[in-house]
């Protein structure tokens, strides 16, 4: 992974994120989440800005962001992907749609295609079981997904960038 450079302004704002929680340490999730917010993801240039100002190592502020899965390192796509994995799904054939979009995309989980506009992700369940298989692009939920619709509804997205 190339190096990022953050800009004296995006420092600026980790401070201030950090100075509204005291710089205080214990708060380290929360500043974190507020990080993420605010700059999409949490590189190890921003762990380490984060680390500086509340006086803990780094290693400490990595071995949170890669416990929780809800932190990522990596930026996401302007559409994010998220395929449920959960039981309902699994069964009626999420896998195969994974497959799908990691074929269709050429990425795998977690990765985000070169164009910056869809990353992938899977979750344990998006709570929408009576339409599974389900899959989740930017917010929209779409029910019982099949590989053969992927396409369509990826193009409905790359047509919008047009």
């Amino acid at each position: 992974m190339e190096a990022l450079y953050l800009s004296q302004s995006k420092i600026d704002k980790l401070h201030a994120i950090c100075g509204e929680y005291s710089n205080d340490a214990s708060e380290l999730i929360n500043i974190l989440h507020a990080a993420q917010g605010t700059l999409g993801y949490l590189p190890p240039e921003v762990q380490e800005v984060i680390a500086s100002k509340l006086d803990i190592p780094v290693s400490k502020v990595y071995g949170v962001v890669s416990f929780y899965s809800f932190f990522t390192m990596t930026p996401n796509g302007k559409y994010p992907i998220s395929i449920c994995m959960g039981t309902a799904c699994y069964v009626k054939g999420a896998e195969k749609i994974l497959e799908e979009l990691e074929r269709q995309l050429d990425i795998k989980v977690g990765e985000t295609t070169s164009d910056g506009l869809f990353s992938l992700d899977c979750l344990r369940c998006i709570g929408a079981c009576g339409l599974a298989p389900v899959i989740s692009i930017a917010g929209k939920v779409f029910g019982r997904m099949a590989p053969e619709k992927v396409k369509k509804i990826l193009s409905e997205y790359y047509f919008q960038e047009k």
